[in-house]
């Protein structure tokens, strides 16, 4: 017999998020979504052409056009229709497809900066930045790399969440109270809140990812 399951963690708790939901389509161009919000709205209410027409003192070939994503109207003509169909002005740009953020480095295009709070060889490679969006949340990779001149430094701390990926070479890493012996293909995720960062460089060069998430300022 199938039965369906979600993924757990090992704490047992299921993931909630389903990564193969499929969202409702939207459309590209803002005058077609706003035209087919306003036609599914009226007819979900059964309201005629001309009934919707005469609520919001246009002319049916007016609305016909609106409905049909040929023109696009004024914002008090968006909101006396959304007064008419008795829904919130946003609404009617709910199918609207907003261009959402992506960017693409090729290898050894990653950017070299200071970060805050950075110490004595330790390199960061930002590797892509994406500014304002609609998560709410700020996502900066980068690639980190020590070598022999690189200082030991288990005390750094910054809002977020952070995510650590070994590539190459071995560490100890400190998180808190805690250390952890880091390898090839080992990954750590920790409230990047408490003091945390190499302890020990064990096998040299080191190469790691590091992407750290927090809260987008508004």
């Amino acid at each position: 017999m199938k039965t369906d399951s979600k993924p757990a963690g090992k704490d047992g708790k299921s993931l909630n998020q389903n990564p193969h939901a499929v969202k409702e389509v939207r459309e590209k161009n803002l005058e077609v979504a706003i035209g087919r919000q306003v036609r599914e709205l009226r007819k979900r209410q059964r309201m005629t052409g001309a009934d919707l027409a005469a609520r919001t003192g246009l002319s049916v070939g007016m609305l016909s056009k609106i409905e049909n994503g040929v023109i696009s109207p004024s914002l008090n003509t968006i909101s006396a229709l959304a007064d008419a169909l008795r829904v919130p002005l946003v609404q009617l740009f709910s199918g609207y497809d907003e261009g959402k953020g992506c960017m693409h480095v090729k290898a050894g295009g990653g950017v070299e900066i200071e970060r805050e709070g950075t110490r004595a060889g330790h390199q960061y490679h930002l590797l892509g930045h994406i500014g304002a969006n609609n998560s709410g949340v700020v996502v900066e990779p980068y690639l980190i790399v020590l070598n022999s001149q690189s200082d030991r430094f288990p005390t750094f701390q910054h809002e977020g969440i952070e995510v650590l990926y070994m590539l190459d070479g071995e560490m100890t890493y400190r998180h808190g109270d805690q250390l952890y012996q880091m390898e090839p293909g080992d990954s750590l995720i920790f409230d990047s809140d408490a003091p945390h960062g190499p302890e020990g460089l064990t096998t040299l060069p080191i190469r790691f990812l590091s992407i750290i998430t927090y809260p987008q300022q508004r």
